[in-house]
């Protein structure tokens, strides 16, 4: 396939949500057990909040902050960019591209159904990724 929906690569997703009064080192150990390089931040009701990746988890320590202290309310990527479910591939890479991030969640009215990274793309469709910013790069 070349160019799947967001659906299908996350149908069997359980993806790592925490809260926003989760700490910083909760977020870290809970992505370390789960080997993801994110986490999505929800409300009680699946709501996303926001999100929470290493990048993030390296600032706060860069500037001094204690990982046991510090919330992830006051870290995460508030109001984050979402995709659906019913988009494209394609859709998901350009996203992530143009916004200069690795990892886009997944919603559907404002509740939590998965999370994309860039990993989760084949050959195929980053081939077609590759050869359309190629092309733009030309007319520009």
């Amino acid at each position: 396939m070349t160019n799947r929906n967001i659906s299908f690569i996350v149908k069997d997703q359980n993806p790592l949500t925490l809260r926003p009064s989760d700490t910083v080192q909760a977020a870290c150990r809970s992505m370390y057990e789960r080997k993801v390089g994110a986490v999505l931040v929800t409300d009680t009701h699946a709501h996303l909040k926001g999100i929470f990746t290493g990048r993030d988890a390296v600032h706060v320590i860069a500037n001094g902050g204690n990982p046991a202290k510090v919330h992830l309310s006051t870290v995460m990527t508030a109001a984050p960019d979402t995709i659906t479910p019913e988009r494209k591939a394609i859709d998901a890479l350009h996203m992530m591209c143009d916004g200069g991030y690795r990892h886009l969640p997944v919603v559907v009215d404002g509740k939590v159904v998965g999370i994309v990274s860039r990993s989760d793309f084949k050959g195929l469709e980053l081939d077609r990724f590759e050869d359309e910013q190629s092309l733009w790069e030309r007319i520009c």
